[in-house]
């Protein structure tokens, strides 16, 4: 099994920034992608940003500019910078896992991170 520990989520005002982290740990060979998705009351989950096995990165149109994604291969952790943020940023921020135990590749989630920016 693989689990997945998100750190990094709070308060903030409009125009502050945050930074997210989330580390993999348990029985992974390989890290493919790596992501980042967010889920605001009664709205459905969205992907924020992501970054490849190579280091390309995707973006939401409504980010870029603001976040950065970024991965450490050697502590299987997943970072988002989130600078310049807005009152519409706020959700529940998911980290997404690509991985594989070299039979399979599955699909692993955080269980969630709280980021609220208040105007």
């Amino acid at each position: 099994q693989v689990q997945l520990v998100e750190s990094g989520g709070g308060l903030v005002q409009a125009g502050g920034s945050l930074r997210l982290s989330c580390a993999a740990s348990g029985s992974i060979f390989s890290i493919n992608t790596m992501g980042w998705y967010r889920q605001a009351p009664g709205k459905q989950r969205e992907l924020v940003a992501s970054i490849n096995g190579g280091g390309g990165t995707n973006y939401a149109d409504s980010v870029k500019g603001r976040f950065t994604i970024s991965r450490d291969n050697s502590k299987n952790t997943v970072y988002l910078q989130m600078n310049s943020l807005k009152p519409e940023d706020t959700a529940v921020y998911y980290c997404n896992v690509k991985h594989t135990n070299g039979i399979s590749f599955r699909d692993s989630w955080g269980q969630g991170t709280q980021v609220t920016v208040s105007s």
